[in-house]
């Protein structure tokens, strides 16, 4: 399975709305501590707006919600994968990846044969207090060689100006949050993204 090189991640159908008819075609919903009712409307949203641009979508945590929704993937992280249906979520067609962040962690998702692994932090991040101390780039490769031919989506304290080391050490798809929502104009900082990856598309 190819993923998009540029995977976005968000916490609204706002930012949705927003960033992705400049060209976004991989995109998280990661809302955290939201009603379920809130939650299916802005899942509800955000697939209307990616289906109208060609973006695949992507619902973190709450694969129950993702399957009644007919949405493209789930993602979890391990302590979602383990009380999560992974049967249920392969007979819905709904496409999985998962986080990992050390061995024991990717042994865990292998077992669960995933659709992409994550790995991270790669970089120091401030979107949240991590128990992990950054990767680095050789942990890519590393984690590249253990899960070939899947996918490997790199996340954590990335910009545009680390993309080549994450791409060319084994990464398929980087995953972005704060360097975007956090730029003084997202929608031009998106813009550069869209650009940086296109090599790589």
């Amino acid at each position: 399975m190819k993923l998009d090189p540029f995977y976005l991640i968000v916490d609204s159908s706002a930012w949705i709305e927003r960033l992705v008819p400049l060209g976004v075609k991989l995109v998280q919903l990661r809302i955290k501590d939201k009603d379920k009712a809130i939650l299916r409307r802005e899942i509800r949203a955000s697939k209307t707006i990616c289906e109208r641009h060609g973006c695949q979508l992507v619902v973190n945590d709450d694969w129950r919600m993702a399957i009644e929704e007919g949405c493209d993937f789930v993602h979890l992280g391990q302590e979602d994968l383990a009380s999560a249906d992974v049967r249920a979520i392969r007979r819905a067609g709904v496409k999985l990846g998962l986080s990992t962040h050390d061995d024991l962690e990717l042994e865990t998702a292998l077992f669960a044969d995933p659709d992409y692994f994550a790995l991270g932090p790669i970089y120091p991040t401030t979107l949240k207090a991590m128990k992990w101390p950054p990767q680095g780039l050789e942990r890519i490769r590393e984690w590249k060689t253990r899960i070939a031919p899947l996918p490997l989506v790199a996340i954590g304290g990335l910009t545009v100006e680390r993309l080549s080391g994450v791409f060319e050490h084994g990464a398929q798809s980087a995953a972005v949050v704060t360097d975007i929502i956090g730029a003084a104009d997202p929608e031009a900082r998106t813009r550069e993204w869209l650009e940086a990856t296109a090599p790589w598309r």
